[in-house]
């Protein structure tokens, strides 16, 4: 953020300067908005005749404006370079074409101007300005998520069966450990359903002890007679 603004306002600056230009001296007092833009590439070179504003140097130096004002706005490092590509390459081609006129260029006084320093800094300051824009970095597309797949049903957990008895607790309940049919179960051979802790009829170690029943129900004697 903070290239994108000091980039922008030394492009800016540039192309004010270049702007500027044509209306202060370049050579020799005469301003860049009497110099045909159209002697620039004839092989008469720079004449003395004057030029309208749009017929002058002002021409290129708008155009430039105008494309670092894009630059700007859109963030083009290339449009603002291409801008100081064309205020330097328009005073380059104007300083060939004035020496040839006059045979030699001197600075100051009846030579070069405010004018040229004028569009040369606008050149640099255009270039600097697209040196440092920020590049923009290309938005990445949002990619698809795949589905995911649901998670299988769970299996049922087998049911533990009944934990055999040790061939201990099976003496002290009476049956053999080889007894019944051969399994190790735990199962009977008919006389009663076996549990992990005995059989339904033989009470097991871990049974509470057995309670006896409650007498027969005998009704009162009537009181004797008197």
């Amino acid at each position: 953020m903070f290239r994108n603004i000091l980039g922008s306002l030394l492009a800016l600056a540039g192309a004010a300067a270049g702007v500027r230009s044509p209306f202060r001296p370049w050579y020799a007092g005469r301003h860049g908005s009497d110099i045909r833009v159209d002697d620039l590439f004839t092989g008469v070179g720079v004449t003395p005749h004057g030029a309208a504003p749009l017929d002058s140097l002002f021409l290129p130096m708008g155009f430039a404006a105008l494309l670092t004002l894009l630059g700007v706005l859109t963030a083009s490092r290339a449009a603002v370079a291409l801008a100081g590509v064309l205020v330097l390459g328009i005073t380059l081609l104007w300083t060939i074409r004035q020496a040839r006129f006059a045979g030699s260029l001197t600075a100051g006084g009846n030579g070069l101007g405010t004018g040229v320093a004028l569009a040369v800094l606008g050149g640099l300051l255009l270039f600097l300005g697209a040196h440092v824009l920020a590049v923009p970095r290309p938005h990445r597309a949002a990619q698809p998520v795949a589905p995911v797949a649901p998670y299988p049903p769970a299996e049922p957990e087998p049911q533990p069966g009944p934990r055999p008895l040790p061939p201990s607790l099976k003496a002290e309940n009476g049956d053999s450990p080889d007894s019944s049919d051969g399994s190790s179960d735990g199962s009977s051979d008919g006389s009663g359903e076996q549990t992990p802790y005995g059989s339904y009829d033989k009470p097991g170690p871990y049974d509470p002890p057995a309670i006896p029943p409650p007498p027969p129900y005998r009704p009162a004697a009537p009181p004797p007679g008197p």
